[in-house]
């Protein structure tokens, strides 16, 4: 009788993801990797989508999902708690790959230390140095074994630093699919009505809630104003709590329905949105749904921002397409009357409305087809030295 091979060890995951949307992409890429390896386990630190795709989380990443620099100063305590036991976490369990989904500075320290304890690191949704710090692509490229890109235009910019780079397409791209009609939409979310459905889309993070949501309830308070008949809709994430967003809506007099968990069919029944910068953006773009983009730090944050970046835009449809597809209301000007203005525009002109439709189709091509979240799992496996058919058992003598 021939002797059986011992079977393989189950190789070990540590995964860093820091915010709402990182949370999204890591649960993703681990219910991706489960199908090429199905014995793959998971630790670290996320939120509620990695711990349904069966991530063990070890650290809830939901009260250090902040931006800006003042914002990071004043969370930083809880910020080092929680790198201290990643670290830690890297050095005792061993894992065969630590894989960092954005949230750059954090990872980036994360990256480091587990270099150094020998563990192989994947960084995925690339640090946007070439956009902040061009200067410090050395570093992230001492820190990590790869780079997993979600947009073309990053490849060159790695390649020329001699740092491993593989483009996976965005994990949004090709994800776009309601599960119901507009029409069964606007009657599931009591939306039904003559006048414009618009979107609200106030972050996901504690300080955006804070520093963004009022301005965008008196903004709605204006439209509602001008269009009597206009509904709202609000996109509600998963880190933010309900009682959170009905806190700052107790006082608006305009009713909002909150939906949570439904994006790709909320955003089908609107004609505009108001959305703050980030991920979400992208969401809408690939909606195809016209929309203004708000954004607003600390005025330290954003003085030193003003100093380091280098690119034109904030929002990722206008960075993608490299013009100002949307218009973009960057602290000062985020307020009230440009951004009612603004949807009101896009409310009653369908020209101007039409242009936008049109950029971000053009938007959506650039993004590619989809499939990124399976080929990042694919490089994982390759990083991890496993083939989808080492997993299978041994055959029977």
């Amino acid at each position: 009788m021939r002797k059986m091979n011992s079977p393989p060890k189950s190789p070990l995951i540590l995964l860093s993801a820091g915010e709402a949307s990182g949370d999204q992409h890591a649960a993703s890429l681990f219910l991706e990797l489960k199908k090429l390896i199905p014995d793959v386990k998971a630790i670290g630190m996320g939120g509620a989508r990695m711990r349904e795709a069966g991530v063990d989380i070890r650290y809830d990443s939901t009260s250090i999902a902040v931006i800006g620099t003042v914002e990071v100063i004043k969370h930083y305590g809880e910020i080092k708690r929680a790198l201290e036991l990643m670290k830690t976490l890297a050095a005792q369990e061993k894992p065969d790959l630590l894989i960092c989904v954005d949230y750059k500075e954090f990872n980036f320290r994360l990256a480091k230390a587990a270099k150094a304890a020998g563990v192989k690191v994947l960084f995925y949704v690339s640090p946007q140095v070439w956009a902040w710090r061009p200067g410090r692509v050395k570093k992230y490229g001492e820190a990590v074994d790869h780079m997993a890109v979600i947009f073309p235009f990053e490849v060159p910019f790695y390649e020329a630093h001699q740092i491993p780079v593989t483009y996976v397409g965005h994990p949004l791209a090709g994800k776009a699919a309601p599960t119901l009609s507009k029409a069964e939409a606007l009657q599931a979310f009591g939306l039904v009505g003559q006048g414009p459905v618009i979107g609200l889309l106030p972050g996901s993070r504690a300080n955006e809630i804070k520093r963004l949501f009022p301005v965008i309830l008196q903004a709605v308070e204006l439209l509602a104003r001008r269009f009597p008949d206009a509904r709202f809709v609000l996109n509600q994430a998963s880190s933010v709590s309900t009682q959170t967003l009905a806190d700052y809506a107790a006082h608006c007099p305009v009713p909002i329905k909150a939906v949570q968990g439904r994006n790709d069919d909320v955003l089908q029944c609107c004609d505009a949105v108001i959305t703050v910068s980030g991920t979400a953006t992208l969401e809408v773009a690939l909606a195809g749904v016209p929309m203004a983009i708000i954004y607003k730090v600390a005025p330290l944050t954003y003085w030193l921002g003003r100093w380091l970046i280098s690119i034109n835009f904030i929002g990722l449809p206008n960075i993608l397409a490299g013009k100002g597809v949307v218009r973009e209301f960057i602290q000062h000007e985020a307020s009230a009357d440009p951004i009612a203005a603004e949807i009101a525009r896009i409310v009653e002109d369908p020209a101007y409305a039409g242009r936008i439709k049109q950029d971000l189709r053009e938007v959506k091509a650039l993004l590619g087809a989809g499939g990124g979240s399976a080929k990042l799992a694919g490089l994982a496996a390759e990083m991890l030295g496993i083939q989808a058919e080492d997993r299978r058992p041994p055959p029977h003598a």
